[in-house]
């Protein structure tokens, strides 16, 4: 007993000290890590879902190792930014109580009922996470993060003893997260981080099923964070957040075209739905978990503005080509329903690009001039689609970028496609 608090009091001990220390000059480290749970639960995104969900309890622990770019440093976008972090996280979701049965319905059709749960299964992650601070003052901080990588599920879709598991139909997964939080630094180099999070994984349509994993929760992290005073102490003029400071140049904002082309590719839900709901029990593709895969492609032209160093928005036309359009037309014919047929597709759409050094995030919206895809894209698609991807710049190269990118229509995926893209500076304004 009284070795143990002999332990307390050294503890106690070390942090007042540390405590003292906080308003010190700042050290010069920008690495830091963190440790984090999870209780959370999956989110039923539609009617249909709701049918067949059934436990949702799902939790998940995590480590991060960040780096923090300091005033110091003369970052410009770091600077801009408000001096974020970027970490390496590695993500691992517990989803046990998540489980599937699809109970006698009409809706189902020719698929019979099964005498067991579906399970989800646990997801590994890695991924690359952006945290910009909305708020820094004295201990307290406020933020948002983004987050973008790859997922891993041993447990998948599989007609033998997981078949109501329409979440995740592949092993591999694309990961996207996203989530706000306060962290309060209770001693010199040390954090209590608090907030809520959500991350999805799914296939992005590479593969049958692909409804996606949507789980969300409160968090709660312990923050290694060294670097954390020598933000708070700002740069060299004592203003972290000051328009031009020493050794940055002001942004000259410029116009320029954007010209983009990508391969890739999808399964069909058409595919899957004939398999699940309209082929008997005993023919061989009975709620099978074989699909074909088609390739896609596509180009797109952008008139854009960049308006300052971390962003640029504009408008652009897309172009699309489909080589499953007469697989559907063939589908159609056979299921007695009326519609037209074209492999390609045009759209008009708004786009918008945040830019952190070599690495770029883009989004768009946009509604189709030239959309016929069948039958069923009448009822699952909207006349308006979304695109979002992630790529990286070589400035060697004249700026041509590499990265991947999520064709959607109220944000279930279409495609999934490979991009290159090219600017081609305007003039100034």
């Amino acid at each position: 007993m009284k070795k143990l608090g002999c332990m307390l009091s050294a503890v106690v001990l070390s942090v007042v000290l540390a405590d003292s220390a906080f308003g010190q000059e700042p050290k010069a480290c920008r690495w830091g890590a963190s440790a984090y749970f999870i209780p959370g639960r999956q989110l039923v995104v539609d009617s249909y879902e709701r049918k067949w969900l059934q436990g949702k309890e799902s939790s998940a622990v995590g480590l991060k190792l960040t780096h923090a770019a300091l005033p110091s440093d003369s970052d410009a976008y770091a600077h801009d930014y408000r001096y974020p972090t970027l970490s390496l996280g590695l993500n691992y979701s517990m989803n046990h109580g998540v489980t599937m049965h699809r109970s006698p319905d009409p809706d189902w059709g020719l698929a019979q009922m099964v005498d067991y749960d579906s399970r989800l299964g646990n997801t590994v992650s890695a991924y690359l996470e952006f945290a910009r601070p909305l708020l820094r003052s004295g201990r307290w901080e406020v933020d948002y993060t983004l987050a973008a990588g790859i997922g891993y599920n041993k447990t998948k879709y599989n007609p033998e003893n997981n078949v109501d598991n329409e979440l995740i139909g592949s092993r591999w997964l694309i990961y996207f997260g996203a989530g706000t939080h306060v962290c309060y630094q209770f001693c010199q180099d040390w954090a209590l981080k608090a907030g809520v999070d959500f991350f999805h994984h799914s296939n992005g349509a590479l593969n049958r099923p692909n409804k996606g994993s949507n789980t969300w929760g409160p968090s709660l992290a312990l923050c290694y964070r060294p670097y954390y005073r020598a933000l708070t102490h700002g740069d060299s003029d004592g203003d972290t957040h000051s328009e031009h400071p020493s050794g940055m140049s002001a942004f000259k904002k410029y116009c320029f075209l954007n010209f983009v082309a990508g391969i890739g590719g999808k399964t069909m839900l058409e595919d899957w739905k004939l398999t699940q709901f309209n082929t008997p029990p005993g023919d061989a593709d009975y709620r099978t978990s074989d699909f074909r895969f088609y390739m896609a492609y596509s180009l797109q032209t952008d008139v854009m503005y960049r308006y300052a160093r971390r962003w640029a928005s504009g408008l652009g036309v897309d172009f699309a080509y489909g080589t499953y359009a007469d697989h559907i037309r063939q589908l159609d014919e056979k299921m007695g329903k009326t519609a037209r047929h074209s492999p390609w597709s045009l759209g008009l759409a708004v786009r918008h690009e945040a830019y952190y050094h070599r690495l770029a995030l883009s989004m768009s919206v946009g509604v189709y001039l030239h959309r016929q895809m069948g039958a069923d894209a009448k009822i699952v698609e909207k006349p308006y689609y979304e695109k979002i991807g992630l790529s990286y710049a070589f400035p060697s190269l004249g700026g041509l970028s590499v990265g991947g990118r999520v064709n959607a229509h109220s944000t279930k995926a279409d495609f999934t496609e490979f991009v290159l893209s090219y600017p081609l500076r305007l003039f100034l304004l």
